[in-house]
């Protein structure tokens, strides 16, 4: 048995079907009575719903929050919260949504309450972004945690196959980065190991029959897994290169964890053989890298970063900006590094598989 630390993250999760109807009383536990409510302007309606649950609790909505959480949008949001005098923020929605109020917190302390209603997983981690002059700006902090997470399977039913596959597949990142990070840990390896196999299951059924609510229980079920995993761990090559494409070149989310992530597990298969041999069994395949690209394409989400908005002549950029500051890898990055990460993101790029394909 390896030496080992493991810390436990302070959150209480309210699981199930119809969940959403014991808001009321989370609020009520949390000590709070007036509640912003944020999301984005698609999930607008959503965000009226919560407010009307909540009644006099809630002390207004701010449905305005956008991918890489740029600091003006955080700065209204913060001044609005203020303005309204809030003791807590509820955030229905994505990892935009969940993010935004963690920028909130950051700067107040307000607890958050989250409905994931996707499957981005942001939700269990205390890691924040935030976006600022064309860089994002990551880090952790305990403030920003979500003190109380409802998890309600009815609440997906509308997400549509294909984010529902990307944000399942972003959600595989985080554990399968887990499993290889220098602060791993025989707990976190038994919830990566099952978050993994629980999300790929859920993909291929929600592929099958988007309104499968044993597969979107499955797909809410490994998606928290798979970010307790990430909550409790450091982050490497893959969650660096997102970071980059996603903060520098306004990519979205979900996608760019869903195209990188094969080609970042390529790079470090030699490094880390056990963790990939862990992946691979998760996901029924016989190569980690390989088999989650094919999860990807036979699934219908994307695997070429041309076909998300990113610009074949800004790859030398991405490649320069990921070499600097490297997060720690298995395999180390660094501008040694630099040209093998340029033709990661080619093959990237043009939708090649992975080197072990």
């Amino acid at each position: 048995m390896r030496d080992f630390v493991f810390n436990g993250q302070p959150s209480r999760v309210v699981f199930g079907v119809g969940a959403l109807r014991h808001l009321g009383r989370e609020i009520d536990a949390l000590g709070a009575t007036r509640a912003l409510v944020l999301s984005t302007p698609e999930q607008a309606g959503q965000a009226q719903h919560v407010a009307d649950l909540l009644g006099p609790r809630a002390a207004g909505i701010f449905p305005r929050a956008v991918m890489h959480v740029p600091i003006e949008t955080a700065r209204e949001a913060r001044e609005l919260a203020v303005r309204l005098q809030a003791d807590c923020a509820v955030a229905i929605g994505g990892g935009s949504t969940t993010g935004l109020g963690k920028a909130i917190a950051l700067e107040s302390g307000l607890p958050i309450l989250a409905i994931p209603t996707t499957y981005a997983g942001s939700e269990m981690t205390p890691i924040y972004g935030i976006t600022e002059g064309g860089l994002k700006k990551t880090g952790k902090d305990a403030r920003v945690l979500p003190r109380t997470v409802i998890y309600d399977p009815d609440l997906t039913l509308t997400l549509p196959v294909g984010l529902s596959v990307t944000s399942g597949i972003n959600a595989i990142a985080h554990a399968a980065e887990g499993l290889y990070a220098q602060d791993s840990n025989p707990i976190t390896d038994l919830m990566a190991g099952e978050g993994i196999a629980a999300m790929a299951r859920a993909i291929r059924g929600l592929h099958t029959d988007p309104a499968d609510v044993q597969a979107r229980s499955e797909a809410l079920y490994g998606a928290w897994l798979c970010a307790t995993v990430l909550g409790n761990v450091g982050m490497a090559l893959h969650h660096k290169l997102c970071h980059t494409l996603g903060g520098s070149f306004n990519l979205p989310h979900a996608e760019v964890h869903t195209v990188v992530l094969p080609h970042a597990l390529a790079f470090n298969a030699s490094a880390a053989p056990l963790a990939m041999a862990r992946i691979a069994a998760a996901i029924g395949t016989a190569d980690a890298a390989a088999g989650l690209w094919r999860l990807a394409r036979d699934n219908g989400a994307p695997v070429a970063l041309r076909d998300i908005g990113m610009r074949e002549a800004d790859l030398d950029l991405a490649a320069d900006l990921a070499v600097r500051n490297p997060y720690w890898n298995p395999r180390p990055f660094a501008a040694a590094q630099r040209g093998e990460l340029r033709a990661l993101l080619q093959r990237a790029w043009s939708g090649e598989p992975p080197d072990s394909e």
